[in-house]
């Protein structure tokens, strides 16, 4: 996989992943009570699924997605907006892979390893 791959550009695609993981944490608060079984509630899973699913449709698969979907089967840990620290944290990379090529002088980064032999 090559780094162009997983850059994200700050537009409506990333735009709607925050806010479609904003709002699955903020309805997994609200319902709290009834989805404080952790593993056990099928409400709290079919949620999770359904974002997740979202989120891949959106941004790709992305690694930081998987702790997400976990941390959520276990009881009380749904007080962290996991979702939306998983789309921040896919931006913060893809900006950083940007930088890095950016920085490379062209968008190839073989091309300037092979300029520097």
């Amino acid at each position: 996989m090559t780094e162009k791959a997983i850059t994200i550009s700050p537009g409506p695609r990333l735009r709607a992943a925050m806010v479609v993981a904003i709002l699955a944490d903020i309805l997994q608060l609200l319902v709290f009570p009834f989805v404080v079984e952790g593993a056990v509630s099928p409400t709290d899973d079919l949620i999770d699924l359904a974002v997740a699913a979202i989120l891949v449709a959106l941004l790709g698969w992305q690694w930081e997605f998987m702790p997400s979907f976990v941390a959520k089967v276990v009881p009380a840990v749904d007080m962290v907006p996991f979702w939306t620290l998983a789309v921040a944290n896919v931006y913060r990379k893809s900006k950083q892979a940007v930088a890095r090529m950016e920085g490379s002088g062209t968008g190839d980064p073989l091309r300037s390893s092979q300029r520097r032999s």
